[in-house]
């Protein structure tokens, strides 16, 4: 009877020891190795949203800091980004070549809403991440039915609603001008401000011009929207147009209220171009910290950014806030790497992306971290307003949580 209990014990060791075995047993995707995570992006290095391009470089040097510190659990990332010049077609020809040419494991940060639109059912069908997407569409908080798509920076539907909040209790008998690029990212900020300034939105906006990425100018626009008799204008517009909006207002004479959508507000790469003291004024929301505010002079992540940028960008403006964006979604892309250990496979890495729980990201706004459920992929909710002065961005009000 003992020998038979021994046996029994000694099988149930056995067993124990071989699930244990198993489950620290290393689980690969494609791009993986012992060596190496293979990892693609897709940016517009070229176009009319070339400015972005930026974001990508950022990540690359990111990840050379990275590979430079031992990589992510002895792996290093090797990343392949590629152009596609901000139009879809090339978007689609180019994730085709990182998925079923260079098998990488996923797509890191791609940008635009027009070209993630482009390859957001390709990536799903392909069971291949499309992860922390550069762009705040709305469409990409749907895990239900695009469980391997997510975005990664605050919803444009929700800050065009903390503009239309602000504006309805500050200024409620505005006459609201707004110039929008005529595409789902425009449409998507258009749609959230008319949402927020609910049944007020048929009073006070007197009129909307669109314009398309292959469009010269907007000169044109701003003539329109002054002729409206506006006084407020919300701009919602790429870089490139956003300098030319700014100082095309400002040159015709016209001084409105103006409020600059988040993804065009570099003081390096936007608001010099335009002008900066055509700029002072201007109204937008933060989840980043900039780097020309004197806010964050002595602040620790600030300063390691800052011994980042002068190793690693040597040269680069340290005013193009696009330079701090990419830092902080691939320090993201990191801590989801690190904490998938050996398992790494599509499955698993989007899971860890999706268990995200009040994750400290350097550079964000103090108040606001990257937060993620099953049901929710949406990382970063939460946004502050802030003014341009002339030579920074300055905060004000509270950090605001859009529903």
């Amino acid at each position: 009877m003992i020998q038979k209990k021994l046996l029994v014990a000694a099988a149930a060791a056995a067993f124990t020891l071989g699930m244990g075995t198993a489950s620290a047993a290393k689980m690969y995707g494609p791009g993986v190795s012992d060596t190496e995570i293979k990892i693609g992006g897709i940016h517009p290095y070229s176009g009319p949203a070339s400015a972005y391009g930026t974001i990508g470089k950022a990540a690359a040097a990111y990840f050379k800091m990275v590979n430079d510190n031992g990589g992510v659990n002895g792996r290093k990332i090797n990343y392949i980004d590629l152009d596609d010049g901000y139009s879809p077609p090339k978007t689609v020809e180019q994730a085709r070549k990182l998925v079923e040419q260079e098998q990488v494991l996923l797509i890191f940060n791609s940008l635009g809403t027009p070209t993630n639109t482009a390859i957001h059912k390709y990536m799903n069908a392909k069971k291949t991440p499309q992860l922390f997407v550069a762009t705040g569409a709305g469409k990409w908080n749907d895990p239900k039915h695009f469980p391997w798509t997510m975005g990664w920076q605050p919803s444009y539907p929700g800050e065009a609603e903390i503009y239309a909040a602000w504006l309805l209790k500050n200024k409620p008998n505005a006459k609201v001008g707004i110039l929008y690029q005529n595409d789902d990212y425009g449409k998507d900020y258009l749609n959230g401000f008319l949402k927020g300034l609910g049944k007020h939105a048929k009073k006070m906006v007197v009129d909307k011009e669109s314009y398309e990425v292959t469009d010269p100018t907007v000169d044109s626009q701003i003539i329109k929207l002054k002729n409206s008799g506006a006084d407020t204008f919300f701009n919602i517009t790429t870089p490139k147009f956003a300098a030319q909006a700014i100082r095309a207002a400002y040159d015709t004479g016209w001084k409105p209220l103006q409020f600059l959508n988040n993804v065009s507000t570099s003081v390096g790469s936007v608001l010099k171009p335009a002008g900066l003291d055509k700029s002072v004024g201007l109204i937008t929301t933060a989840y980043l910290k900039d780097a020309t505010d004197p806010q964050f002079a002595n602040d620790a992540d600030m300063k390691a950014w800052d011994a980042w940028m002068d190793k690693y960008n040597p040269g680069a403006n340290k005013a193009n806030g696009f330079y701090v964006y990419g830092y902080a979604a691939a320090y993201t892309m990191e801590q989801v790497l690190k904490r998938a250990g050996d398992n790494l496979t599509r499955k698993h890495i989007m899971y860890v992306a999706s268990h995200l729980k009040h994750l400290k990201v350097p550079l964000l706004l103090p108040g606001i971290d990257v937060d993620t459920s099953p049901t929710d992929f949406a990382p970063i909710q939460c946004e502050q307003l802030r003014k341009f002065d002339g030579t920074t961005w300055v905060t004000f009000g509270e950090v605001v949580c859009p529903k």
